[in-house]
Order: structure tokens, then C-alpha cells, then sequence
């Protein structure tokens, strides 16, 4: 995970999850519904990192595992992000 994509991700929560917490008081790997993120909250999250990441969470990652911490929301994203970058040059190329 780059440090600019936990910065951001964590600028996300400080902004989104209502945590009763400080972010940065979190690990990476601390579980944010254990610290007090609801799901409600892991919706709004979810619609935030999606505007700030441009991406769009499919179905199959909206589980609690994806939201539960800075790596595994880090680790959806890049996989997202991969999917895009290389779906990208070979569907600019068909006609």
C-alpha cells in the first residue's frame, strides 16, 4: 500500500466512518467496527472512497472484510484500481 493512498484513505475515515476515535490513534490492520464505525457509517465511507478514488465498489466487495480496516479498504482499492489500469489499454484499442 502506497503512503499516499493510506494518507488518503484515512482522510476518508477521519471525514466519513464517525468514528468515536481519533484515525490516527487506528493501525492499519486495527479493526474500525471494533473502534466503533457503524454500518451505516460504512456506507457513507464507502460512497466517499469511491468519489475519492474514482472507482465503483461491484457487488461482491460490499462485506464487512472490504471496510474493516486501512489494509483491507487499501487492498480493495488496489485491486480496483489494477482492474481499471488494465482494462483500460486493451478496451481503447478494440472497435
Amino acid at each position: 500500500m502506497t503512503d499516499e493512498r493510506r494518507l488518503l484513505i484515512r482522510d476518508v475515515l477521519r471525514q466519513h466512518a464517525r468514528l468515536p476515535v481519533e484515525v490516527d490513534t487506528l493501525g492499519d490492520d486495527d479493526d474500525l467496527f471494533a473502534a466503533g464505525m457503524t454500518s451505516h457509517a460504512s456506507v457513507n465511507l464507502m460512497l466517499a472512497l469511491e468519489d475519492a478514488f474514482d472507482v465503483e465498489f461491484p457487488d461482491r466487495m460490499l462485506t464487512r472484510g472490504v471496510f474493516d480496516s486501512v489494509t483491507a479498504i487499501a487492498a480493495a482499492i488496489g485491486e480496483l484500481t489494477a482492474t481499471t489500469d488494465g482494462q483500460s489499454p486493451s478496451s481503447g484499442g478494440e472497435t
